[in-house]
């Protein structure tokens, strides 16, 4: 299987590292599509850019399976949107689509026009407490601030054949059940509109591709 892996704010491709080394051994093909802002460093990058190479990934794949770690929920989202008819199955990892008309992920001040890594403050708690020093470390030497125009950009989301694409959400720090409730409430009313949606969990935080990369390739085979 062709699996697309989009990783989410700060974070460049390598992160998936070890979880594209694992889903190799089960006999798939991850591809990690370089994100203009990510990982070329252009600060002037936009969301539609980020779009774009997405698709790119999608058309050259067969069937791929589309998934998107945290704010990168919505960019598999919008993959699902515009390519409802190749997309085989979008996965989600602790995060969810924003809906049509919102900001991407317009979630910390910019600064000179990007917006960078908080820190671990905003983090503390179930997201991070599986990271040690180490685990932080990593992180922090590969994190790059994510352009304005980026965060900042608005989803567009217009094919309502995307609730027809199988979902999978993958709970890291919060449960299954706890996910259920917030849909119950309307929090989370793209997914509320899938038509087939699995629910499974992980035991890790907000970043298993760091700190459970083989246990996390081998849900993503399932």
């Amino acid at each position: 299987m062709d699996i697309i892996l989009l990783a989410g704010l700060w974070l460049p491709r390598t992160i998936w590292d070890e979880t594209v080394e694992e889903l190799q051994a089960l006999g798939h093909r991850p591809i990690t599509p370089a994100l203009p802002g990510a990982d070329d460093g252009d600060a002037t990058a936009t969301l539609e850019d980020q779009v774009a190479a997405v698709l790119e990934a999608v058309d050259a794949a067969d069937g791929p399976v589309v998934v998107g770690h945290s704010a990168a929920a919505t960019l598999a989202w919008i993959a699902a949107d515009r390519r409802p008819e190749r997309v085989a199955r979008v996965m989600l990892i602790g995060g969810f689509p924003a809906v049509h008309g919102a900001a991407y992920a317009d979630f910390f001040p910019l600064e000179g026009g990007v917006m960078p890594f908080p820190g671990w403050g905003p983090f503390e708690g179930p997201d991070a407490d599986d990271l040690d020093a180490a685990a932080r470390q990593r992180i922090e030497q590969v994190v790059v601030p994510v352009p304005g125009q980026v965060a900042q950009g608005e989803v567009s989301l217009t094919d309502t054949r995307r609730f027809d694409v199988p979902v999978t959400e993958i709970c890291p720090e919060f449960s299954p059940d706890e996910m259920r409730g917030w849909m119950d409430a309307g929090d989370i009313p793209e997914l509320a509109q899938a038509r087939q949606l699995d629910v499974v969990e992980i035991a890790s935080g907000h970043w298993p591709m760091v700190t459970k990369p083989i246990e996390l390739a081998e849900l993503l085979g399932r």
